[in-house]
Formats: C-alpha cells, structure tokens, sequence
C-alpha cells in the first residue's frame, strides 16, 4: 500500500522531523508516526497542468518531501543472488579451463618470469572483470558520433570473442532517443546562443590556454565567470576549476586534514570519498540521508574527541550531495544545516547535479527548500550537467576562495579552463538568470520539472520499482537480476532507445539498475516513445516488480562505500 498523507497530518516533531499518521497499517514508528517524508501530493496532468517548484515560508521543511524505496520482493532478492552464485560457479569452472589451456586466456596475466615479484594484475581481484563484466561490456562504452542533445547517433559495433574486443561495422544507429546524458536544460547543443557565442570566443581567444590560473592563464573571462557564479549562487565568491571530479578529490584535502573528522554520506561520489581520503582526515560514514545516524556521529564526535588523546577535533566536516546520481534521492538539508548549526561543525554541498536541475530559478537544493546559502559553508557544483560544459566550481565567503587560490592543488597546477568552455558556461548561465532578456532559460527549468513528474508517474502506473524523490530528474529503475542488465540495455537500443544500465560494484551487488536523467529538451512525444518501448522491454524481460510496499528509507540496510579511518 502506499503512504498517502496531507498537509493537515503534518506535525513537527521537537528534533525537526516531521511525523505523518496514518491509518492504513503501516507499521509506526516508536512515537506512533511514519518518520519519512512521504507525502503523496495530487498527481499533475501533463502537458495541461504545469508543475510548478514553489517555495513556502516558515517550518523547518518550506515544501512537501516525497521520496520512495519500494522494498525488494523477496523471491526477486532470492533468484538475484542465485543468479551471481551461478554466475561464480561457472567463472570458476572457466578459470580451470583457462589453466588447462581448454580456453583461450584473453585477460591480462603475469609472465613466468614474474613470479618472484610482486604482481602486477590480482587474479582474484579481476574474476569479477573476468567472467561477470565481460559477459555484459557490450552495455557501455558505446561511441556516439553525434551532439548529445535529446536524440544522437551511436556506432554500431560487433564482437566476436564475447566482449573481448569490439569491431566497427562502419554503420550508423541514427536518432536514438537519449535517456542517459545529464543534459538537464537541454543546453548540451551545437546551435543557438550557447554554440554561437562559444564560437566566437574561439575565434577570439583560442582553444587552449597553456597555463595555470596563477602564471600565464588567468583571462578575463575566468573572472567574469566566476563574478556570475557568485551572483548566481547568492554568495560572496567564487572559483572555477578546469574538472568537475577534481574539484572534490583536490580541494577536500586542502580544507581538512589530520586531526579533523570528515561525516561523509554513505552513498557520495567517489571524487567526495577521493578527496576524503587524500585530506588524511578520519572518516567516519553515516546511514544515506539518515539524520538519527548523522547526529548520533556528531554527537559522538563532540563527546568524545579523537581517538586515544580524546582531544576536540580541529574540524568537524559533513560531507553531502544534492541529488545522489545513482539513487535520485535529494538531501534532507534542513535537517542537515540544522545539525551542522547546533554542533558547530561545517557543510560541503556537493551540488553536481542539482544546480540547474532543482529550485524556481535553478540554484539548485538550496533554494528548492527555500534555504539561505549563508547556512552553506562550502557550495561546490559541476558545469558538466545543466550547463553543457565542462569544470566545476565551488562558493562561499570570500576568505575560503582567497584561501583557495593559495592552497588548492587544482588552483595552484591545473591548467585554465578552455574560453569556449568558459563561455557556454556564461551564456547558458545568463540564459538561467533571465539576463539573456527572455525566459528560455526558466521555461526549460519549468519544462524539466515537468518532464520528471510525467515519466516517473508513468513508469510507476506501469508497476516499474523506481527510486528517488518526485523532483529528481534523475529516475532509478530497478533490474535486480545479472542477465537483465546487460538484456535492457540491449533491448532498448534495438528499439533505438539509448539507456544507461548500472551493476556492482557501482550499486548494492543485488540493486542493478537502469538510470534514466530526464532532460528539458525531451518532448512529450520522444518521452512517450520511451515509456512505451521501456513498458515492452519490461513485459518482456519480466521486470514490473512493484507491489507498492514502500519501505521507511531508515529502515533500508547500513552498506558504506568505503571504511571509516581511524588514527
């Protein structure tokens, strides 16, 4: 059965959660509420009825909070690790076959001569590459020859030794619908303002720069884009960077290191879990969007001080995303900035594919909940998703980018940002903001709320089990099962719908997805053209699990992506 709630049943408890009643016979929490905020809003017709992302005032959520992890049928969990014990039996009769020379040994092995030194290649690392990826390598990797708009053109391609190597048949797959790019605003084109003014500033400034920010490659343009980031973001300053992924991996380390403890989501990026990791801070990982595990680390922290001296921690930093990529969940922010402000630690926002994507005017979670970006200590995004570029950035007080800027290694060694990048950034970003004097740029954030509403309700009538918040342009579907991973993304680029499929180690080994990220330059017809190709592909494959039994996200099992670090 599914939660279904009002506002009136809405009462804010005393640590700033919500509490819904119900009636139905879900089982209550200890304080005879469902502590997760599902709340089942009215559902909006499309294209008659606009979605609108609208900003409350007052309580600590300014809007309803509806997110959904529709438990594993049990018989499904059951067969998907039959499936991977089947799986490991037969990579296990084929590594025996390898030794005996029966079967050709197409993997990377060390030579005789090698034996008395370290290896190079863990063979027991690679079974999984060996006889599990192989079998399904043919679902990604997969060359476009094409813009990555709404539509683009794939090579075809064919291999003849079970994904080994690949051919090219010199044919073309035309107009395959795009349901895998982060193209959120549709502003991934090579025409309109955006391409025309990149041009120009090629012609104008070059491709490339051949220096550091701090020698030679410091152009104008960088300081406009970084004066407009600024602006955008409602913060004092900013400062862009050359890579999104380098962004966190370089400057983490360079704002915590020994003696401070890194609180780190257990489902961040890996470029947060990277720069976690090179700071030298401990690292300690809660529950995915869980505020009782959150606090309760705080907590500990404060009380307890670092390991064996017991002394306060330098720094306390909790490490958070906007939306997560691969579950399309949004932060419970209020909460956090609440936490953060009552034990005095600092907030790193990971808004890669927020920004854009979420908010009236695009500025990403914290605006979509109506926040004050002050409350945010440290706000990093990429321009790699609903700006249709490359590079990341991250805002605050002016004192952090002046440190920045001294401290960072991707400030200090990495070369400048290329101008044709920095302008698509500009353009598109001005377009966002208004200051192009049209509204393309908030009909496209308009446009992308209502795509995402229509295509998750739509595979959820269909009975697909889907993850994430209602708002997410990002749409997890759920596989489950080994041979359907590398089976839907198959079928559905035969019905010349490009997706992108995940498996272990990416996700839980038993949650295989697909992952759909919805875009502004989709139409309705290219989306119903989708949903009606990904309905057969589930008949077919047999994937319409959904019972509809919604499982408290608290409730959902501890994995952590890597290990908490101790001194």
């Amino acid at each position: 059965m599914l939660i279904r709630m009002t506002e009136s049943s809405v009462k804010k408890l005393s640590n700033g959660d919500r509490c819904y009643h119900t009636s139905n016979g879900v089982k209550p929490g200890k304080n005879g509420c469902v502590k997760n905020h599902y709340l089942h809003q009215k559902q909006h017709c499309y294209p008659e009825e606009k979605v609108y992302h609208v900003a409350h005032n007052g309580g600590l959520y300014k809007r309803p909070f509806n997110e959904v992890f529709e438990e594993t049928p049990m018989l499904v969990a059951v067969l998907t690790y039959m499936g991977y014990g089947i799986l490991t039996l037969f990579g296990y009769l084929r590594d025996f076959l390898r030794d005996w020379k029966i079967e050709k040994c197409q993997n990377a092995t060390e030579r005789e001569e090698q034996k008395d030194f370290v290896p190079l290649y863990q063979d027991f690392e690679n079974f999984y590459t060996r006889n599990l990826y192989m079998r399904i390598r043919d679902s990604w990797n997969r060359p476009i020859c094409s813009v990555p708009g709404a539509k683009f053109d794939v090579m075809d391609r064919v291999s003849y030794d079970y994904n080994w190597t690949f051919k090219y048949t010199g044919k073309v797959v035309k107009d395959v619908i795009n349901m895998g790019s982060y193209n959120y605003l549709g502003f991934a084109e090579n025409h309109g303002l955006c391409a025309d003014a990149a041009a120009d500033v090629t012609m104008k400034y070059g491709v490339g720069v051949s220096s550091t920010r701090r020698e030679m490659g410091n152009l104008a343009k960088h300081e406009e884009l970084e004066k407009l980031v600024a602006r955008f973001l409602g913060v004092e300053a900013a400062m862009a960077f050359g890579m999104g992924f380098a962004t966190n991996s370089m400057n983490i380390p360079a704002l915590v290191g020994k003696g401070c403890l890194i609180l780190s989501d257990e489902l961040n990026h890996a470029s947060l879990v990277l720069g976690a990791r090179l700071s030298g801070a401990t690292i300690r990982v809660f529950k995915h969007n869980n505020m009782q595990s959150l606090e309760k680390l705080l907590r500990d922290a404060i009380v307890h001080g670092q390991p064996r001296t017991h002394r306060p921690w330098k720094k306390i930093l909790i490490l958070v995303e906007g939306i997560y990529s691969m579950e399309g969940s949004i932060i419970r922010l209020p909460e956090v900035i609440a936490l953060k402000k009552k034990y005095k630690a600092f907030l790193y926002l990971d808004e890669a594919h927020s920004i854009g994507a979420l908010g009236p005017s695009g500025k990403g979670v914290v605006e979509y909940f109506g926040l004050d970006p002050k409350d945010v200590d440290i706000m990093m995004g990429t321009f790699t998703k609903s700006f249709g570029a490359a590079g990341g950035y991250i805002g605050g007080k002016k004192e952090l980018i002046d440190y920045l800027f001294t401290h960072s290694h991707s400030a200090v060694y990495a070369t400048s940002m290329s101008p044709p990048v920095v302008e698509q950034i500009i353009t598109s970003m001005k377009c966002i903001m208004g200051e192009d004097g049209t509204t393309f740029g908030r009909d496209r954030i308009q446009q992308l709320a209502e795509n995402t509403r229509y295509f998750r309700r739509k595979l959820q009538e269909m009975g697909f089990i889907i993850y994430g918040n209602n708002d997410s342009p990002v749409v997890p579907l759920m596989l489950y099962m080994p041979a359907k991973i590398g089976a839907f993304g198959r079928e559905m680029l035969k019905r010349n719908i490009g997706v992108v499929v995940v498996g272990f180690p990416a996700t839980p080994i038993i949650e295989s997805r697909a992952r759909f990220c919805l875009s502004a330059a989709h139409t309705k017809e290219m989306l119903d053209t989708a949903l009606r190709m990904i309905s057969e592909v589930g008949d077919l494959l047999q994937l319409k699990y959904s019972r509809h039994l919604l499982v408290p996200l608290l409730d959902r099992p501890f994995e952590t992506t890597y290990e908490e670090n101790e001194e």
